[in-house]
């Protein structure tokens, strides 16, 4: 058996497919059938009384259908009122009020019957009412007066309309009342007060009433609203009150809460099912009650509670049977609270369980009208035929009625007729209309041929074929023109005849037959359905974080089927892009150029083909630097701090790290910012510690990650009392310029730290360690005082205090200084020298007497200067060398001395002011060391087995040289080294002649020369031998002998008779075995040769290849 099953309700777009082809119910237009209504006005229509009033009622059948029209439950003859008309071919009703006609006189109740000779349907009653707006009654409103603190309510009481017309307060601007927990509009228009406040008065409290159908807006008398107080209350008011208002005004106090509406502590409330439920509670007191809503016994329904009107309403959409019971609402304030309990009844208007469905049957079948609806009260259920009661109507042996069904037996032609079901209870009704259609009508498909589908691979692909017959006819599905039948879980086969492939696969792809058979025939159609490769994004957009100003970009490469033409469309926050040149859309990116705030936000990809649709998203995050703060203000401003603070600008989506607190001195340096503090980025707030004597502006800059904000504006401007100086000049000094004086310097106080006016220095100073009285001089406000006619370097106690106009710093603390220095009087004594080795020693000194030093010691200079070179005695330019060594040291290394050489050198001491005398010299000499390498070495004259070597003396000998050794060996083909000689030369010599070589062989040379202390290092050099030059001669000389040319010759001429015979004999179709010829007389030359062993033997090996006969 074929699967099948009904539309899931559960698939969106299934379900939507499914309603969109023909149901096996629905009877093709040009087969008879009953009236079916199509199109109709609402059961409540409210008209515009100033335009024509149109009633719909379109109805379908065959054949078509005639319509009339019932008014008030009689008939209505259109034909006798000119005002009214009937669409042709159509029931729908044309009232003409524009030209003379009054809307009110035709308010009643309509319905339309359409009817044809196979049955009648009916349309619901309509009841048609005019709109209306009515203007207010007059009144006279009396001012209200009100004390601080009172509830007050004013009322609107808005004419009834037709429908209710929306209520809003505005003023004599037409600008809406601002509204709030406090003051706010109820549901009945009216305007509430939990407590009023002096801002409240004013004298155009309007209430406006709008009228949407007529469009018009009626406005009720300005209201006037007077608030006074005790405390306030001026003869201007006074002449308004009476004896008693006065009398009764008492100063504001708190109040408990109590409820303006509901009154009462229950009330009740009934509401259909579907609709909104709306309670309120308004309370009045002082401070403003807040209000809290709960259900008793139950909670709030989630996802359908809302709190309006700043939770005062409490708004429960698509109220159910559930939804019954009590709901509290609670207000409260620090004084008290009042609760309030509705009590609400969920009531119902009739509903479908199940509505009957138009039914066609073959002669001689059976079947069933059901027509089920619930409601509160449960709703009565009766039936009509053709627009008849159903017990009245004409007998129908093939009928019957049971209650909310109705069962057809062996049903005829006659049996067709449209039958009616209501539902009806004290809150409404239903009506529907079902037809019997019996006809007999062989199979008949609705579906085009061929038509083709095109799914995406995985998706669920729905392949229709909507038929007609009547018996109802049995559908199968082929693939393939001659496919087998369709079976299994892989199909699902609806009701309506479409094949479901739940998840359609490439193979899927390909001819679809469907056949519709009943007892009256066979009928079949092919579909066409291609699979298509889905479209994918393989490289979606990334979250970006960029700096304003920035460029940025978002990558969205896709994939899709290559017969598909995707669009890709960029979308931010779910809107179209900004119109702006700034945004470039690409291939398969979007780019935004210089990137501000507002860009900041999702960006979405998305791809369209015509068969599905991809998206992603990323997030733009624009960070830049803070917004500078502002609102800065000073508080708590006391003698030496003040508090500072501040609102923080907007961290442009980088959070704010620190912020920095400078300060302008407006009184010293005005216009140059200096830094304060700064604070955490959480922090707002700072106390500040102050000086006296500043006239202080403060600003605050805010830092994060991107960089510093610009500086706020600048606070108030704070000016500090004059005080004493707290502190005394820094960095004192005491160091004399010359041999005879003092000069005392020290780091002025800064503006803000004189701490008033009239800013000096009082400056002390007495020699040390000597019983003096203090001198002292009060000086200007400068940095330096210069003591004359002192000691040459003696030490001496120094303070400078400051002063101002209200008096001393605290007590300096002391420093010692110097007077001037002179040069040292002496040189050190006991000068030693120590030769460690030849190119380092050590010298030793005794050091001079501190009192003749005369002057802070620095250290001791060592000059030092080579006399002359040992080895070569001769003297050049003297450069002369100096070390120093720092403080009271008395011996000292000299290194990079030359070796074997003479040197002087003597010692000095050294203070601040120069150097010393010098110390006698001292002579010292140097041991030999090695020597460098021999300036040069040259090769030259070579013979067949000797070369001549010439070399120069080293450029150091750095002693005296007792030879030299020369080391060679030869070097092979492969760059192997053969054995190594060695020879010793007397120094004394500067050329050698080395004999017995091999001839045409390479050597290589290594030579250095040699002292006493040991060898130098050694200088390398190669050089070749050259070849015999008989043997040379032979080799060229051969190749021009005559014979050896005759003999080439005769060989040629041999090798092109051979040729030539073995030409004629393969035309003869002889055979010439020509590999035994080879291998008979192969070529001696060619032979595989004896590999060489790579040893020094090329002498022997040219001889050999030379003397070898031809």
């Amino acid at each position: 058996m074929m699967k099948k099953r009904s539309i899931s309700a559960s698939k969106a777009s299934l379900v939507l497919f499914l309603c969109q082809v023909i149901s096996a119910l629905d009877v093709p237009l040009d087969l008879s059938q009953p009236p079916t209504i199509t199109q109709q006005s609402p059961k409540d229509y409210i008209v515009d009384p100033r335009e024509n009033i149109v009633i719909q009622c379109e109805a379908k059948g065959k054949p078509p259908p005639s319509f009339s029209w019932t008014r008030n439950g009689t008939h209505f003859d259109i034909d006798k009122d000119a005002q009214v008309t009937m669409k042709p071919n159509s029931g729908t009703l044309v009232i003409n009020i524009m030209n003379g006609g009054k809307a009110e006189v035709y308010e009643g109740v309509y319905q339309c019957t359409a009817r044809n000779e196979r049955g009648a349907a009916i349309s619901n009653n309509i009841v048609i009412r005019s709109s209306r707006s009515p203007l207010w009654t007059k009144e006279k409103l009396e001012p209200n007066h009100v004390q601080e603190g009172d509830s007050l309510v004013l009322h609107c009481r808005p004419p009834v309309g037709l429908p209710p017309p929306i209520i809003f307060w505005m003023d004599n601007a037409f600008q809406r009342l601002p509204q709030s927990e406090r003051v706010s509009q109820g549901l009945n228009g009216d305007l509430y007060f939990s407590n009023v406040q002096p801002e409240d008065t004013r004298e155009d409290y309007i209430c406006y009433a709008r009228f949407n159908h007529t469009q018009t807006i009626q406005q009720k008398q300005p209201i006037s609203v007077k608030v006074f107080s005790m405390d306030s209350l001026n003869d201007t008011i006074a002449a308004n009150l009476s004896d008693t208002d006065i009398y009764g005004a008492k100063p504001v106090t708190e109040k408990q809460p109590i409820l303006l509406t509901p009154t009462g502590s229950t009330s009740t409330k009934v509401e259909l099912r579907g609709n909104v439920l709306l309670l309120e509670c308004i309370a009045a007191g002082l401070p403003t009650p807040v209000i809290r809503w709960i259900k008793e016994g139950g909670e709030l329904p989630a996802n359908r509670t809302f709190f309006e009107n700043f939770k005062k309403t409490l708004k429960i959409i698509d109220v159910s049977e559930a939804d019954s019971g009590n709901y509290k609402c609670v207000a409260r304030n620090i004084l008290g609270s009042v609760h309030h309990v509705i009590s609400v009844t969920v009531k119902a208007a009739p509903y479908w369980i199940t509505a009957p469905r138009n039914l066609v049957l073959s002669p001689g079948e059976d079947g069933t009208l059901i027509c089920r609806a619930n409601g509160n009260p449960k709703p009565n259920i009766s039936w009509l035929a053709n627009g008849v009661p159903i017990a009245i109507a004409p007998e129908d042996p093939s009928r019957k009625v049971d209650g909310d069904t109705i069962i057809f037996s062996h049903v005829q032609e006659r049996s067709s007729a449209v039958y009616q079901c209501n539902a009806s209870n004290e809150y409404g009704y239903l009506l529907a209309n079902a037809f019997v259609n019996v006809l007999a009508e062989p199979p008949r498909i609705l579906t085009p041929a061929n038509k083709l589908y095109q799914v995406i691979a995985d998706s669920p692909a729905l392949l229709d074929c909507a038929y007609f017959g009547s018996p109802k006819p049995e559908v199968e599905w082929f693939k393939g023109v001659k496919g087998s039948i369709l079976r299994g879980n892989e199909y699902i086969f609806h009701d309506n005849g479409t094949l479901e492939i739940p998840v359609a696969q490439k193979d899927s792809t390909g001819t679809y037959t469907c056949v519709a058979r009943n007892e009256l025939g066979k009928i079949q159609n092919e579909v066409q359905l291609e699979v298509k490769d889905p479209t994918m994004i393989i490289k979606q957009p990334e979250y970006k974080v960029i700096q304003r100003y920035g460029q940025v970009s978002f990558e969205c490469i896709i994939k899709h089927d290559s017969t598909l033409l995707p669009t890709v469309m960029w979308l931010k926050d779910n809107d179209e892009l900004p119109d702006d040149e700034r945004f470039l859309v690409g291939k398969d990116n979007l780019t935004i150029m210089n990137v501000t705030d507002k860009d900041d936000g999702t960006y979405t990809c998305i791809v369209n083909t015509t068969l599905d649709s991809v998206s992603a998203s990323a997030v733009l995050t624009v960070v830049a630097r803070p917004n500078p703060p502002f609102d800065l203000e000073l508080t708590g401003q006391l003698e030496r701090s003040v508090e500072l603070s501040w609102i923080p600008g907007d961290e442009n989506n980088s959070p704010i790290t620190n912020f920095v607190i400078e300060y302008e001195d407006g009184l010293h340096e005005p216009g140059v910012w200096h830094y304060q503090t700064e604070v955490p980025g959480t922090q707002t707030t700072v106390q500040l510690k102050l000086s006296p004597y500043v006239n202080y502006s403060f600003r605050v800059i805010a830092v994060n990650e991107i960089g510093r904000s610009q500086p706020s504006e600048p606070s108030e401007q704070y000016l500090t009392k004059s005080a004493n100086p707290d502190e005394n000049p820094s960095n004192v000094q005491g160091i004399g310029s010359e041999p005879d004086n003092l000069v005392i310097t020290w780091e002025s106080l800064k503006g803000f730290q004189s701490n008033g006016p009239g800013l000096q220095y009082k400056v002390s100073w007495r020699q040390k360690d000597v019983d003096d009285e203090w001198t002292s001089v009060i000086v200007a406000n400068v940095s330096k005082y210069i003591v004359s006619g002192t000691p040459t370097f003696v030490p001496y106690e120094i303070k400078v205090q400051a002063l101002n106009d209200l008096g001393y710093a605290p007590e300096p603390s002391e420093v010692i200084g110097h007077s001037g220095e002179d040069l040292p009087m002496v040189a050190p004594g006991n000068v030693q020298v120590h030769v460690i080795n030849s190119t380092l020693a050590k010298v030793h000194w005794d050091p001079v007497p501190l009192k003749t030093v005369r002057g802070h010691l620095q250290g001791y200079k060592v000059y030092y200067w080579k006399v002359q070179n040992l080895s070569r005695r001769s003297r050049r330019h003297v450069e002369k060398k100096i070390l120093t060594f720092r403080g009271n040291k008395t011996f000292g290394m000299l290194p990079g001395l030359e070796p074997y050489s003479s040197y002087k050198l003597n010692v000095r001491v050294v203070n601040g002011k120069g150097e010393g005398p010098a110390s006698p010299d001292k002579v010292f000499k140097t041991p030999e060391g090695v020597p460098s390498s021999p300036s040069f070495l040259k090769i030259t004259n070579p013979t067949l087995d000797s070369l001549t070597l010439e070399w120069g003396s080293p450029t150091h000998p750095n002693g005296v040289l007792t030879s030299y050794i020369l080391k060679f060996q030869p070097i092979n083909n492969t760059h192997e080294l053969g054995p190594l000689v060695e020879i010793r030369i007397p120094a004394n010599e500067s050329s050698l002649i080395l004999k017995n070589l091999n001839y045409s062989t390479r050597y290589k040379f290594y030579f250095n020369a040699q002292t006493s202390v040991g060898s130098g290092s050694q200088i390398t050099e190669e050089a070749v031998t050259i070849m015999d030059e008989a043997m040379a001669s032979r080799q060229v000389d051969i190749a021009t002998q005559g014979w050896f040319i005759g003999l080439m010759c005769a060989v040629a001429l041999l090798i092109l008779i051979l040729l030539i015979v073995c030409f004629i004999r393969r035309n003869k179709g002889g055979k010439y075995p020509v590999k035994e010829k080879e291998d008979a007389h192969a070529d001696p030359e060619i032979q595989p040769m004896k590999e060489d062993d790579g040893t020094f033997g090329e002498y022997r090996l040219f001889s050999f290849v030379s003397s070898a006969p031809f």
